[in-house]
């Protein structure tokens, strides 16, 4: 490997990116990326101070791998919620760095019936490819859902605001996850927001006011797109979320969830694709 393993919080193995453009880490526990940012820019990537660093733990921010289910599992409460891939460890296959400073790691996962590669390309965009493969030895073919559940630094939640999913309908997970028309407007926040936007492949940008940036967030190969923000209730309800730690973050997360989950034929494909950038408002 390029990039070494190294310990990390707690003694979890990391991988750790610097290279002239940009820096970052990545844990191979979830293949979790903790930190990407441009060199000279600020964090782009939010990370709890109260997250367990804990093997078999969730890991609370950055870009947890959310599969193969998303939420409660939907027939039994006593699986961990939004799937296993995301507290195991995954296995580095391999890693590169390009002339133009551009760091690349993939990672692999089995998480049964399926292999599951997560390609990362740490540079001036963050760039994550997630290849999900279904066994040939399946007779059947078998439904997922995943997310990569991308948690942003805000300067203030309540001063930001999201475009592009104006035009898209929602189920509104605070409402009995009541299915609402598209609101024709901006997102914005004054109270804990979790909605899951569906049928929509459209970039969504994160318009922070207080640091006078723009976070833009493109996809392929993904329909639905997470918007959520657990204001003041439920972070003290949360043991690895600090109970002040509300405003300075936000989750806009590419995913296939609920009516857009993805039914694979034993020994087809999937991808979904994130690509991420920061530009100056």
């Amino acid at each position: 490997m390029d990039f070494p393993v190294r310990p990390g919080v707690n003694g979890l193995e990391k991988i750790v990116v610097n290279t002239p453009v940009a820096q970052g880490e990545v844990y191979l526990q979830g293949a979790h990326v903790t930190a990407w940012q441009p060199t000279g820019r600020k964090p782009v990537l939010w990370m709890s101070g109260q997250s367990y660093f804990e093997p078999g733990k969730p890991i609370r921010g950055g870009m947890p791998v959310c599969f193969p289910w998303f939420g409660p599992h939907p027939a039994d409460s006593s699986r961990p919620a939004h799937g296993t891939a995301r507290i195991q460890k995954w296995s580095p296959v391999r890693s590169r760095w390009y002339p133009n400073g551009v760091a690349e790691l993939v990672f692999e996962a089995h998480v049964a019936p399926f292999t599951v590669q997560l390609q990362i390309r740490m540079g001036q965009q963050l760039e994550l490819c997630m290849r999900t493969t279904l066994s040939p030895e399946q007779t059947q073919p078998v439904s997922f859902e995943q997310a990569l559940h991308t948690y942003f630094c805000v300067s203030d939640v309540r001063n930001a605001e999201i475009r592009g999913l104006e035009n898209s309908s929602f189920i509104d997970k605070m409402r009995q996850a009541r299915r609402c028309d598209p609101a024709g407007c901006p997102i914005t926040f004054n109270k804990e927001t979790d909605r899951v936007y569906f049928n929509t492949a459209d970039t969504v940008v994160i318009h922070d006011s207080g640091d006078g940036r723009q976070i833009v967030i493109e996809k392929t190969g993904s329909l639905s797109t997470v918007v959520w923000n657990p204001w003041i209730d439920k972070s003290r309800r949360m043991p690895d979320f600090g109970d002040s730690e509300w405003p300075g973050m936000v989750c806009v997360e590419t995913a296939n969830v609920a009516d857009n989950r993805v039914r694979l034929a034993p020994g087809s494909s999937h991808e979904m694709t994130v690509r991420i950038s920061v530009k100056d408002r």
